[in-house]
């Protein structure tokens, strides 16, 4: 993680700048570039966002997103993998997908790099919690371990092999274990 050295500027200040690769995020006031995602974050993000979307999509209950600009309570942040309900899915005056999702998602997911704060990442999860965001998971490839953050309530961690994670209830239909999650790294 990166702080770009600028003097400080504000939330709408941060929008107009172009965007980069890796993304920066405008967090308490400040840029913070995301660290280059690494093959462990790539393979699982590049299988979880189908594998929800396989579930959810055709029924239009929800659909996933990776790496989408959430601006919400005075950030701008880009999870790994976002998931909005149907309902909430941001649409422009056509009715296609908006360009500009100014809402927390329902589901944020974080894939740990290497050289990624984890509690930069998780006060990320804690903040859209704050805003509505229904569950938020924190995915460990180093440890192959999985915390699930919900309002109000406990962290569960998920580190067995043959256990159910948690999901949010419109992912009901998503039955993934801890093995077939970390199996996506095979």
């Amino acid at each position: 993680m990166v702080k770009t050295p600028t003097q400080p500027i504000t939330l709408e200040e941060f929008l107009k700048l172009p965007e980069t690769k890796p993304s920066l995020e405008y967090i308490d006031g400040q840029i913070i570039q995301k660290p280059m995602p690494q093959g462990k974050h790539s393979a699982i993000q590049g299988e979880f966002v189908p594998a929800i979307n396989n579930i959810v999509k055709p029924k239009r209950i929800a659909r996933a997103f990776p790496e989408l600009r959430c601006t919400f309570g005075g950030r701008s942040i880009v999870p790994d993998i976002v998931v909005f309900t149907w309902d909430r899915i941001p649409r422009d005056e056509n009715g296609e997908i908006a360009n500009t999702f100014a809402l927390p998602p329902d589901w944020t997911i974080e894939i740990l790099s290497p050289d990624q704060n984890q509690t930069k990442v998780t006060k990320n999860i804690l903040h859209c919690l704050k805003y509505g965001t229904q569950m938020g998971w924190l995915i460990d490839p180093d440890e192959q371990t999985v915390f699930v953050y919900q309002p109000k309530q406990e962290t569960t961690v998920f580190d067995e092999p043959d256990a159910l994670i948690s999901v949010p209830s419109f992912m009901s239909e998503l039955q993934l274990t801890v093995r077939d999650l970390f199996a996506w790294l095979l």
